[in-house]
Order: structure tokens, then C-alpha cells, then sequence
């Protein structure tokens, strides 16, 4: 995932198990247009950092991240098609060109810079001179608008504006306008007019999502939000309606009909909680950061194969179509069951009582946990239970991935510094830890139960996702490989 990955090449909370054919550390204005990969090569030293400061650290949630990256993958996959054999692009046909052009590495790396160019922009306006630096720095003009598709600047400009132009009103209210609203507009709104049935002070139904009350130890104190709730009815590239894909309901999450299930789930994310070692910590904090668990995962497998540039590309677009689109599944059974957080659960069956648990941080395992005092490792997020978005991207990503390159067989590994926990800072891990994986299959299972870890998720919630995520990364890889095959025209 090439924006997710560049954030995590750029980060210095930890270090990085050496991987092959990682060119991260490489200047941009020392670029090799002809041999290199401006993604890995340009892409990943620049935008990552600018997404995380614009976007996630903002307080905006990883769904619009996760179309950011995706909207970047099929503009560089659209913006290539012209130097294939057979390639369409998803959002425009420009046609192939000549022999006498040449479908060299130039040509499309600078056809995927301005194509990338054109999508961040549109994205993430605010960083707009950030978007200007990263052309500017390999020696590009920023200013040339060409659409003359006899030249790979052309090219680019003209793949990359029609990706933005066919997802400018795809359901996620980029532009702050759905509902007729023209003045004092609002990006991203929710204009589907989502209320919780609990308030963040009062747990009125005990099966039903509760906002949290956070804070980030500073003396201020906010209610969530369900964040993008309108992803629920955002228009997938892969399929036609979340529906075909949507998970049984949660019954365990029904306290009304089912209390002992109810019960057994919350005491599950209970004894997770007071099992926690250093290796499991990190598992949870290596996947609740999409950046590194999902973005560094993805792209690093790619290179370790030694993937051509069309291979790279390939490889880009079908991991994130999956992964968004797989997140519109995710949230539109979330919005449809506005199921209850375990935190929730929790501080309702074990108010007054002492429980064991994790105590915080630095605190270890304790045993005399108020259960109304009980936290999870990771931050709660800011949407409902069921089921989990972020398996359900792993899930489907790593099937789109398995379809690429043929086998579940990847070559990856993570290294957490002595003490570079976000969560415990200073004191975990005890040492450095490295975290390894050699098939999607184990990848994919870390990441699931990584959510149980972190006490977000029940597990039946990542079990549904392990479930509908695979066959959505079906749907992607086979959309994209059609493209590649000029087996389908544009759908924008």
C-alpha cells in the first residue's frame, strides 16, 4: 500500500528487520528514472509522512486513508496502462502507445508521478506544497497540466484527474456537499444522520455501541463519533453492494437474548487482557498502526519478491482496492448491527466487582481491577464492534496478494526497539522483539487475534471478517488482473 507503506519507511519509533530490495533510504534527487520505482523509490520517502500529518494525526480515522491509498494505486495502474501490452485502465482507455516511444521504465515512472501528483492533490489539499516538493525534488514541473497523451506527463495528468473525477462523488462526501449543502461545507461529513442508541455517560442498551468519553491525558475530555459512517453506502470498485457480503448478525453481542454468550465473550477479552506479555503487545501495536501492520506488510512483500515495476504496480492496486473495499463491507455491517464495544461490556457486567486484568501502563497484570476502572491496551476506536475493519482489510489484502504472485509463501519480519511501545513507552518491549511471518496465512491470523489482544474486538468480530474479507480480495485481484488483461472497460 504505497501511502500507507511510506509513513512507516519515514518513522523513527522503530526499526526495521532488513528486507529485500528496500531503497527507502535513497534521496529523490537521486532518482534513476530508467531503472528505478518511483513509488518505493520516491513515493514512500515523501507522502506517507505528509498523510500521517494530515490526515491520521488529525484525528481522522484510517477509513479515509485507506481510499487516499487506493485512489493513489489505481491512478498509477491507469497511468501505466498506455506502456502494457493489453492494460485499460479503471477510470480512463488512453489508448497504447507506439513501439517508437518506447514503454520504458521513464516513461512510467514519470507517468505514475504525475498521476499520484494529481490524487494527493485533490485528497489532501491542505498539503499542497508538500505535493509540489515531492515533483520539484526529482526535477519535475508541478505547474505542466498537460493532457497530451504523447507524452507520459500527459498521461499521468490525464489517469491521475480521471480517478479523482470518478470517486469525487462516490458516497464518502469528499467534498462536504451530499444533501445539497453549498455554503460553509464540510469534507467528510456524516449526512446519513447516525445516532447512538447509548450516550458516552449512560449504557441505556448494553447490546448497542457506546461512544467512548477519551483523552490524551491533557486535561481535555471528548466524546466519540462514529467516524464516516456514510463508508457504509461509499461505491466499491470490485463488487456492485456490500450486501453479498455482509456477516450473520453478533448474537454473542445481544445481552438481551443471549447473556451467557454475551458474558463468555467479555470474560475471553478479560483473560487476554491479564495474559499479556511483551510479544503480544507488540502484535497488537504492529497492526492497530495501519502505516506499519498493513502498509509496511503489504509493500515489503512485494519487494522481497523482487517484483518488476508492472509487478509493483499490480500488486499496489489490487492489495488496496481490497482493503477499501473490504472496509465498505466492514462498515456497513457496522452501521447496520452498531454493535457494543467490549469496553462497554465490561465496565457493565463487572461494575463494583475486582477483576484481573492489564492495569494500565507500567502496571502489569493486577488483580484488583474496579471493573468500571477496566481499559484495553489500544485506544478504543471511534466506530462500532462488528465486525472488524482491520481484518477485514488484512484478510482481503492478503488474498488479493496470494492471486498476484501465486502462493501464500511471503518473506517478512518487524523489529520493535527496546522500549519503542507507543502504548508503554520506555518499558516495552523489555527488549528488542522482532516479529516474523512467512505465509499470508499466519499474517492474516496475527492480525485477527491482534484486535482480541488489544481488548477492541470480541472474537467473533474478526472471525466474520476473516470470513467475508478473502472473498473480496477475490473480487479485487480479479478486477485488476481484467484491467491488466484488457479484458474490461473503464468503469468511471
Amino acid at each position: 500500500m504505497s501511502a500507507l507503506c511510506a509513513a512507516v519507511l519515514t518513522a523513527g519509533a522503530v526499526s526495521v528487520a532488513p528486507a529485500v530490495g528496500d531503497r527507502s533510504s535513497a534521496r529523490a534527487a537521486d532518482f534513476d528514472f530508467d531503472k528505478g520505482n518511483a513509488i518505493t523509490d520516491v513515493l514512500w520517502s515523501r507522502v506517507g509522512h505528509v498523510i500521517r500529518t494530515e490526515v491520521s494525526a488529525k484525528g481522522n480515522d484510517a477509513t479515509l486513508v485507506f481510499r487516499i491509498a487506493a485512489m493513489a494505486a489505481v491512478a498509477q495502474f491507469d497511468a501505466i496502462a498506455p506502456y502494457r501490452d493489453r492494460a485499460v485502465g479503471l477510470y480512463s482507455d488512453l489508448g497504447r502507445r507506439p513501439a517508437s516511444e518506447g514503454a520504458t521504465n521513464r516513461n512510467k515512472n514519470i507517468a505514475i508521478l504525475y498521476a499520484s501528483y494529481r490524487v494527493y492533490q485533490s485528497l489532501v489539499p491542505t498539503a499542497s506544497q508538500q505535493w509540489r516538493e515531492v515533483l520539484t525534488g526529482v526535477g519535475l514541473d508541478p505547474d505542466d497540466d498537460s493532457e497530451d497523451i504523447t507524452t507520459p506527463v500527459g498521461i499521468g495528468n490525464k489517469a491521475g484527474n480521471a480517478v479523482v473525477r470518478g470517486r469525487l462523488h462516490d458516497g464518502m462526501n469528499q467534498l462536504g456537499d451530499e444533501g445539497g449543502r453549498e455554503y460553509n461545507r464540510q469534507p467528510y461529513a456524516d449526512y446519513l444522520g447516525f445516532r447512538p442508541v447509548n450516550s458516552a455517560y449512560k449504557l441505556t442498551d448494553p447490546s448497542h455501541w457506546q461512544p467512548a468519553v477519551v483523552t490524551k491525558n491533557n486535561g481535555i475530555f471528548q466524546v466519540q463519533q462514529f467516524i464516516t459512517p456514510q463508508l457504509s453506502v461509499t461505491k466499491p470498485f470490485s463488487y456492485d453492494s456490500p450486501k453479498r457480503f455482509l456477516p450473520p448478525p453478533p448474537v454473542k453481542s445481544d445481552y438481551q437474548h443471549n447473556e451467557k454468550g454475551y458474558k463468555e465473550q467479555a470474560d475471553v477479552i478479560l483473560a487476554e487482557s491479564a495474559g499479556l506479555d511483551d510479544r503480544k503487545k507488540m502484535i497488537a501495536e504492529f497492526f492497530d498502526d495501519k502505516f506499519r501492520g498493513i502498509g509496511y506488510s503489504i509493500g515489503t512483500v512485494a519487494l522481497n519478491k523482487h517484483a518488476t515495476l508492472d509487478q509493483f504496480v499490480e500488486h499496489t492496486a489490487a492489495t488496496d482496492v481490497a482493503g477499501f473495499d473490504a472496509l465498505i463491507t466492514s462498515w456497513y455491517a457496522k452501521y447496520k448491527y452498531n454493535a457494543v464495544r467490549p469496553f462497554s461490556a465490561i465496565r457493565f457486567l463487572y461494575r463494583g466487582k475486582r477483576v484481573t486484568a492489564w492495569g494500565g501502563p507500567g502496571k502489569g497484570t493486577v488483580d484488583d481491577i474496579r471493573g468500571e476502572e477496566w481499559q484495553s491496551y489500544l485506544d478504543i476506536p471511534d466506530h462500532t464492534e462488528y465486525p472488524s475493519g482491520s481484518t477485514s482489510v488484512c484478510a482481503s489484502a492478503a488474498q488479493a496478494g496470494r492471486r498476484v504472485f501465486g502462493t501464500d509463501d511471503i518473506t517478512l519480519s518487524f523489529r520493535f526497539a527496546k522500549g519503542s511501545s507507543l502504548t508503554e513507552p520506555g518499558v516495552t518491549p523489555a527488549a528488542d522483539t522482532v516479529l516474523t511471518w512467512n505465509t499470508w496465512t499466519e499474517w492474516v491470523k496475527q492480525c485477527a487475534w491482534s484486535r482480541v489482544l488489544g481488548g477492541v474486538h470480541f472474537p467473533a468480530a474478526v472471525q466474520a471478517s476473516q470470513e467475508f474479507g478473502p472473498k473480496i480480495g477475490d473480487r479485487a485481484y480479479e478486477l485488476i488482473h481484467a484491467h491488466a488483461e484488457g479484458k474490461a472497460r473503464p468503469i468511471g
